[in-house]
């Protein structure tokens, strides 16, 4: 595919909220509209060789889904349901963003993306755009690695004033080596 893939997970809709703001700042020529995973196969996932990925956080620390995390809505997990039994993401490079509440959740705040960027690694994916544990209060995540997130964090409930100048700092990261992976595809 000659575009950028961004998908997301959501509950409330906030998650779609940000994968909307992504793809307005990366634009229509570059970026596929934001699609809930919820409303695909993993076959339309897979079509892409650059893709960003989104997800709330819910539970402790599992992959958001109605299992343990208590998810209304389809979302992670469910999709993961559908997947084949090893699919195959060697290629493909992967940048992914979670919600969470730092205040709220301090505890394990943004947990929710370990797992998931957990998974598309183990399926070969590259995994890009980590950021910064700077700006952000909390006592544990299991999203830090090596001293940083392990993709864009967003608590738009508490700190939503940071949202746009944190998605576009992030984006100026992530785009051009989304890009650069576009273009050895086509």
């Amino acid at each position: 595919m000659n575009k950028i893939g961004l998908f997301f997970g959501t509950e409330t809709g906030t998650t779609r909220l940000i994968a909307k703001k992504m793809q307005k700042k990366i634009g229509d020529e570059l970026c596929d509209k934001p699609v809930n995973v919820n409303r695909i196969t993993p076959d339309e996932m897979l079509k892409y060789d650059a893709l960003i990925l989104g997800t709330p956080s819910y539970g402790i620390g599992e992959i958001p889904g109605h299992g343990a995390s208590g998810c209304f809505e389809p979302n992670w997990a469910e999709f993961f349901d559908q997947m084949p039994a090893n699919p195959d993401f060697t290629g493909k490079r992967i940048a992914f963003f979670g919600l969470g509440a730092q205040e709220r959740y301090a505890d394990r705040f943004c947990s929710s993306l370990f797992p998931l960027v957990e998974k598309f690694r183990g399926w070969g994916a590259e995994i890009i755009g980590d950021w910064p544990i700077d700006g952000y209060t909390y006592d544990q995540s299991a999203a830090v690695v090596d001293g940083r997130f392990i993709g864009l964090i967003i608590d738009q409930r508490t700190q939503g004033m940071f949202t746009d100048e944190r998605i576009e700092a992030w984006l100026a990261q992530v785009t051009p080596l989304l890009v650069e992976k576009l273009a050895v595809a086509a």
